[in-house]
This record gives C-alpha cells, structure tokens and sequence, in this order.
C-alpha cells in the first residue's frame, strides 16, 4: 500500500475559493552566482624556467660586464649553444603557455579527416532551473492517479480538481475544455488520442468521457466497465484502455456502439498505470497491489478475461510509473513508491528483470529521452526532485530541484525536447531536461492517421 491522496476531501475542496488562476506563470527572479575575483596578474609559475633565469642573473651578464673573458670565437660558441639549447629569449616572466608548434609527421588530408571521425560528442548542458512555471491550483495530491498529458498537437490537458484545462504550448493560450459535478468528480485521468484532437477523461463516478477539443463537444460516455473511479487510461490507435479501482482494465473500441472488447482481471487493488508498446502489442499494467502485468495483445479475447503474458512481483509497493523504451521494443521500466523507491528494468519477451536501482524515494513518473539513451524520474520526499539517469548505466547525469511537495506527474512534448512536471505544491513546471538534439531539430514527421476516421460511428 502506498501513500495515496494528501488533500483535504473533495467535499471541502468544493467550498474553498481559489486564490490563483489556473495555468498562470509565475515570475522569479534568479540571483546570479558571484563571480570569481580575477583582477590580480599572477605569473604563470608552470611555464617559468627557474634555472634559465638563474643563469642569465650570474653567469650570463659576465661577459658583458668583462670584456676581458671574452672573445669572437668564445661569443660564437656561446650564441651557437644557446640556439641549441633554446636558450635565446628575453622573457623570464610567463603569464601563458605557448605550446611549441607541431611537426606534421602525417599528411594534413589524412590527419584532418582522422580527427573529424574520431571527434568526441560534446557535452550537453543540462539547465537545472526550470524554464517556465505555472500556477495549478486545486491540483489533486493522489499518487495513483493520472492528470497530466501533452498531446501531438503540442497542447497540454491538466485536471484542476474538477476542471479539465489546455494550454497550447505554442502561444501559451489557456482554454477551459469541462468541468463536471461534484457528485461525478473529480476528474481522476486524462490522456490524449494520437491525433491530438480528442482526449478521453477519467471520472470518480466509473465513468470515462470522450471530448473533440476543437469544437468543445463531449462526443460520448463510456459506462458499465467499472464499478469504482478510473484513474488510469492509455491510448492504443483507436482502442482506449482504462484502469479502475475495481482492479479491472478494459479495452474499448472507440468506435462501435458497444464499445467493451476485451477485460485484463490480475490486479486485486486499483490500477494507477497503464502504457502500450510502441508497437502496441504489448501492455504494461502497475497497481496499488505492488503487481507489474505485461498482457500481450494477440491473446486477448472478448469471451472471457484474458490471461497475462506475464505476472511480476518483485516490488515491494506500489507500481505507477512505467516506460517502454523507444529504441528497444521489448525494454520495460517501472518505478515503485514509497516503500519500494526502486527503478527496475524488464525485458518483456522472457520477463526477467534486466536490472534494478534504489532511487532512494518514491518514484513517481517515468520518461525517456527520445533522442538519446536517457531516463527521467520524478520523485517524492524527501527531495521531491527530477532525476536524469544515463543508460544502461544508470548513472545519474542531473538532479532538477524546485518542486517543495513529491512531483507526480509528467509529461513530454511531441518533439520530445522538454518535459513538464505537475507537483502537489500546486505548480507546473517545464523543464529543458532533453535538449534540442539535431535529430529533434530535423523536420518533424507527419502526424499519425486519426484513429477517429468514422467520426458518425460514434454514438
């Protein structure tokens, strides 16, 4: 059992009033660390010749100062020694070095050519500060549900208690798309279609609604495939996959009338994650009672429930944050709470456990670099930070702090370049974890088919 919901009740949420607006940016201002004190010129010890300067201060002034001890073949002897021992210069004090020029024992052509291919890849910077922050007020502090996404249309859908919101990342537009009853809220999930058009929302009353985003219409209900609230849904082309705390997951088909297709029963607490392959072939399933399904597509059957291609056990609390790998169809992480704190990795073809770190706090959301071979989690107490991991070492690359309260939920943007995070202290942040690599500055593909095609086929 993990640690769920840390709010007031949703009865006492209904009679407080709001003291911010939703999706507002907040402004700080960013004190700049004191620079180091570089107004003294101190000599460069290294590249001084101690012993040469010797020298020149006794012996190398006494046959100027004694023209007696010296002579024409004397002098040339000793400037001929001198230009052998480089020994002919008038500094003594160095501030730099100046490293002697190279002798090319290759040919330029091939020398040149050898460096470019063996060029190290530069660095990246990783800022440690979010770039943009926004006030979410009334955000649910419930660490098994699901209330953030951002869409292939580059907008993001957050629910605020009842409300469902947008925010169009390109102008930073802020739309109100639904807010239900009391008796029905609050919204519990939120996940877009791959169109990016319409999104299914999650309800506390077992109910999951259908919205078209763009003429604000609620298209249809889903009902009677759960008997308690859905918080937990994840798109599939046009079958939508929802999560309850009955323990169920259902698939719907969207687009027929009767819309239940298929049912997954394993889980015996509520189901808090759900994610499909990128293949969609298979599905990933984490509960509230410390179990990790991995169900496989083809044997699903509309008869009866259908059986696990795989049951894991190895955490010890809940599990919520699951992430399929994109360059690795059969790579699982998942991430277990509070009295777990653990990021393990699964190949789903054998089901064994390729490996397992202790993040050392909850783990709370999963995400991976779509461009580079990175994971990110989002944490819980005590540091309630972002954590960038390089794989397959899993050594950490970054800590993002700034959230005070455990961040629950995250999500990337189609170009897969930033990340935003949404954290009980009621604020969204947006974070520039990923860079701008060359392969996400490239023109971006055309957007998925519509798994709506049949839009008059919905009922």
């Amino acid at each position: 059992m993990d640690a769920g919901s840390l709010s007031s009740s949703s009865s006492n949420a209904s009679v407080k009033t709001r003291s911010r607006c939703p999706l507002q940016e907040q402004h700080f201002i960013h004190r700049k660390k004191s620079q180091e004190n570089l107004d003294r010129f101190i000599p460069n010890r290294s590249a001084m010749d101690l012993d040469y300067a010797h020298y020149m201060l006794t012996e190398g002034a006494k046959g100027k100062e004694n023209p007696a001890l010296s002579s024409p073949s004397k002098d040339a002897y000793r400037k001929q020694l001198a230009e052998s021992l480089n020994m002919n210069r008038t500094r003594i004090l160095a501030f730099k070095n100046k490293p002697p020029t190279p002798v090319d024992l290759i040919p330029h052509e091939i020398s040149s050519t050898h460096r470019q291919d063996k060029q190290a890849k530069p660095k990246r910077y990783i800022p440690q500060n979010s770039e943009r922050t926004l006030d979410a007020p009334d955000l649910v502090d419930d660490y098994y549900l699901n209330l953030l996404d951002w869409g292939s249309a580059n907008v993001l859908a957050i629910a605020l208690e009842n409300t469902v919101y947008l925010w169009d990342a390109s102008n930073g537009s802020t739309s109100e798309l639904v807010t239900v009853d009391d008796e029905n809220g609050p919204i519990t999930s939120v996940s877009w279609a791959p169109d990016g058009r319409h999104i299914a929302v999650g309800l506390n009353n077992s109910e999951v609604e259908l919205w078209d985003t763009t003429s604000n219409r609620k298209l249809r209900s889903l009902k009677g495939g759960h008997r308690q609230r859905v918080g937990s849904l994840a798109w599939n082309n046009h079958i939508l996959t929802t999560g309850g705390m009955d323990g169920r997951i259902v698939n719907n088909d969207v687009r027929i009338r009767s819309p239940i297709i298929e049912t997954y029963r394993g889980h015996e607490q509520e189901v808090c994650g759900l994610k499909w392959s990128p293949s969609g072939q298979q599905l990933a399933s984490g509960g509230n009672d410390n179990l990790l399904y991995v169900w496989d597509r083809a044997a699903a059957s509309s008869n009866s429930a259908t059986q696990w291609l795989h049951r894991l056990e190895d955490h010890t609390s809940a599990v919520k944050a699951l992430a399929w790998c994109p360059f690795q169809g059969n790579l699982l992480a998942s991430g277990g709470g509070s009295g777990d704190r653990c990021i393990k990795f699964w190949n789903t073809h054998t089901g064994a456990c390729l490996n397992s770190v202790d993040t050392g706090s909850q783990v709370c959301s999963l995400l991976w670099n779509k461009n580079e071979r990175e994971l990110l989690s989002s944490h819980g107490f005590t540091n309630n930070q972002l954590t960038l991991w390089k794989y397959p070492s899993m050594v950490k690359m970054a800590e993002l702090t700034g959230h005070t309260s455990r961040v629950l939920y995250m999500a990337q943007s189609p170009d897969g370049c930033t990340v935003a995070s949404a954290a009980a202290d009621e604020t969204l942040r947006f974070w520039n974890v990923f860079g701008a690599p060359e392969a996400a500055t490239k023109a971006a593909p055309k957007a998925r088919a519509e798994p709506f095609s049949h839009l008059n086929r919905i009922r």
